[in-house]
């Protein structure tokens, strides 16, 4: 099985950055939280493989966040309606 190819979240402007950092300081919800850093860790050149290794959740999960992001925006980050498993796993 060859090498999959890279993932990551499509150009965030300078307004959608703070709010993802923001989001990423002040989530009471540990879902939410989690895929605003991975989000935000995409959009600052982050790998889907150094995402994994520093966030410890699999590499299909942060493939999903990444892709529902591009496709909803930051309706994605919402564990209630995002599509996206909640475990991380």
């Amino acid at each position: 099985m060859g090498r999959r190819p890279s993932v990551f979240v499509r150009p965030v402007s300078v307004d959608e950055g703070r709010k993802l950092q923001r989001i990423s300081r002040t989530a009471k919800d540990p879902v939410r939280l989690r895929r605003a850093i991975v989000v935000l860790m995409s959009a600052q050149g982050q790998t889907v493989k150094d995402i994994t290794s520093l966030m410890q959740v699999g590499e299909d999960y942060v493939r999903e966040v990444i892709r529902a992001f591009n496709e909803r925006g930051f309706d994605a980050l919402d564990p209630k309606r995002s599509g996206v498993p909640e475990n991380g796993q």
